[in-house]
This record gives structure tokens, sequence and C-alpha cells, in this order.
């Protein structure tokens, strides 16, 4: 019985995570409201509120509300310098 159980957990394979595996990742442009939400550790529903009252920076695609990426991270810096926010040059997160 100890000999069976051994050889089926040879055939296990690890995971390894993509980004360990070589491959770039590529930074999004964007986050969803739900990301923005797990980010600031605040309910989907305040998000929500926050997108909508325009405290959130975000912007409406179709039906979607997506947050830019460099906006979002403008905001939270308390950036005022419009130039700075439109560039997306800032260090990334």
């Amino acid at each position: 019985m100890t000999r069976q159980r051994k050889d089926r957990m040879t055939n296990v394979f690890p995971l390894i995570p993509r980004q360990a595996r070589g491959e770039e990742t590529q930074t999004r442009a964007v986050y969803t409201v739900h990301e923005a939400a797990r980010l600031l550790s605040i309910s989907v529903s305040t998000a929500y509120a926050l997108v909508r009252s325009g405290d959130i920076p975000a912007e409406r695609l179709g039906r979607r509300w997506v947050i830019p990426r460099v906006r979002f991270h403008a905001w939270l810096d308390g950036a005022t310098d419009p130039a700075r926010q439109a560039t997306g040059t800032e260090h990334s997160r």
C-alpha cells in the first residue's frame, strides 16, 4: 500500500507561477472597480459609489467602469499636476 501511494505522488507536477517561468509580465492600463476596492480595502459597493460620484477617477466604457491605473495612483498620491497624470511616467507600482 505504501508503495502505491509513493508511485502516485511521483506523477504530481509542481505548479510554477508564470512570472517564475521567465515570461514577461505586462502591466495592465486599467483596474476594474473590484480590483480598486481590493487595493483600497473597501467594499465593492463603496467603490462603485465613489466611482459614480467622481471621487475615484474612472471612465465608462459601454456598461463597464474602468479605472486608469496611472490616474488612480496619482489620485492616491494626491497629485495635482495634470501633466504628470496624463503622461503616465511615474514609477510602476
